[in-house]
């Protein structure tokens, strides 16, 4: 909370316009989606950097050539989010939770990026969102989903991985990427404002032809190994 607020106030000025263009870009009609991205790509940055964040990105030539893939990142907090979108060009679609979509500004980039908000207590509520997940990615949409279903609060330690997250992917066929979200949890999720360094590393994707024989348990188990493998290597370094 603490570097949030540092954040607003060192942002006081611009952010009068900055909602207003929010706002303006919710009209999904006139803007198109790169448009609409762009601008949290381009403001992102801006707004880390004066929470005294730094974010590194590794694997960006691991993302697949072509569109309509996912991105299964590891859930450390409420910046990973902010991580991935400043490190990821391409437009992105988030998967929410229920709980955010009424909050202010949250709720106007649930609209802006078109996200799929998931209940996840609700079995036929969630079996449509895996629908519209796989029709959206067979268009050549790009999705990220945190597949633990909820922040780890085990700082760089992976929670299980739910196979159902996996069911949208293997419907559509497209590739999957693991992401290792290393520190982020550190943003938000602590009471400093201390300089912060965010790593953000995209893993090799798993094809279709790489998973097309596992169960979606199977699938999650292995992300996990190769997120989790990626964490402990590059944390004994750091």
């Amino acid at each position: 909370m603490k570097r949030i607020m540092l954040m607003v106030a060192r942002s006081l000025f611009n952010l009068p316009f900055w909602i207003i263009r929010i706002f303006r870009l919710c009209n999904i009609e006139k803007y198109d989606a790169q448009t609409r991205y762009a601008f949290l790509y381009k403001v992102i940055p801006i707004i880390t950097r004066r929470g005294r964040i730094r974010v590194h990105a590794t694997g960006i030539e691991n993302l697949p050539a072509e569109n309509g893939y996912i991105l299964f990142p590891n859930h450390q907090g409420l910046f990973d989010a902010l991580a991935i979108i400043q490190t990821h060009e391409r437009p992105l679609v988030t998967v929410m939770k229920k709980e955010v979509r009424n909050v202010f500004l949250i709720k106007q980039v649930i609209t802006m990026l078109q996200a799929e908000v998931i209940d996840r207590e609700d079995i036929r509520q969630s079996m449509q969102v895996i629908m519209n997940m796989t029709r959206r990615v067979k268009a050549g949409e790009n999705f990220v989903i945190f597949a633990e279903g909820t922040r780890s609060k085990q700082g760089n330690t992976l929670l299980d991985f739910k196979g159902g997250s996996f069911k949208s992917a293997m419907n559509a066929k497209c590739p999957i990427v693991p992401v290792a979200l290393i520190d982020s949890y550190k943003a938000f999720d602590t009471g400093s404002i201390r300089k912060l360094d965010v790593y953000v590393h995209y893993l090799k994707p798993l094809y279709y032809d790489d998973y097309k024989d596992m169960k979606s348990t199977e699938i999650a188990d292995l992300v996990v190994r190769m997120i989790q493998e990626k964490i402990n290597m590059e944390t004994s370094v750091i």
